[in-house]
């Protein structure tokens, strides 16, 4: 099938963030009080870092600042971001499609943490507009990241292609109406805990 837009991830998808994501929940976690298992937070890929904060805090009856933690998580994701790398399976649909057909990065990160993986991967030039957790205020499963980037493309949102790597981003992909890749089928990330 010929699509005439594609929509990528960031964390999982295009990068293979996860674990240092991970690595930094854990630390910013248990400085807080909290806690989040290894299967918990991938089941919680696509979710900005603020709201699953605030969702920990309230289970666990623990009283923190979501939107400081969220930064704190970031600032140790930040030290650790020269462990990441690209994910080769998706990084190859990048360079078949460059110059061909317009395409999008489509994510639950800040702004400012999705340019620094952008530019640590060198991956900017691939790209024609880039849709940040500020730039909507529902995020997946709602499909609004998926469609201001279809927007942003100027392509429809049926005639676009998604790749994600978690179901969140999954569900959100198929209610905005698009073809979607799940990049588990392609690339299987590193596991921190033994036996998660």
């Amino acid at each position: 099938m010929e699509f005439a837009g594609y929509i990528f991830d960031l964390d999982g998808t295009l990068a293979d963030t996860m674990p240092a994501h991970f690595l930094a929940w854990r630390q910013t976690a248990e400085k807080h009080k909290l806690e989040l298992s290894e299967d918990r937070f991938y089941a919680l890929g696509g979710v900005p870092s603020e709201r699953i904060f605030a969702m920990l805090a309230e289970e666990q009856g623990v009283v923190i600042d979501p939107l400081a933690c969220a930064h704190e998580k970031e600032d140790a994701f930040i030290e650790l971001i020269s462990e990441v790398e690209p994910i080769e399976p998706v990084i190859e649909v990048l360079r078949a499609n460059h110059g061909k057909v317009p395409m999008a990065v489509a994510t639950g990160a800040m702004k400012w943490v999705m340019d620094r993986i952008i530019d640590q991967l060198e991956l900017r030039h691939y790209f024609q507009a880039f849709v940040s957790s500020e730039d909507t205020t529902r995020h997946k499963p709602f499909p609004d990241v998926f469609l201001e980037a279809a927007r942003r493309l100027n392509v429809a949102p049926e005639k676009c292609c998604v790749y994600e790597d978690a179901q969140l981003g999954i569900e959100a992909g198929q209610a905005a109406g698009m073809h979607v890749v799940d990049v588990r089928n392609l690339h299987t990330p590193r596991r921190i805990t033994a036996g998660a």
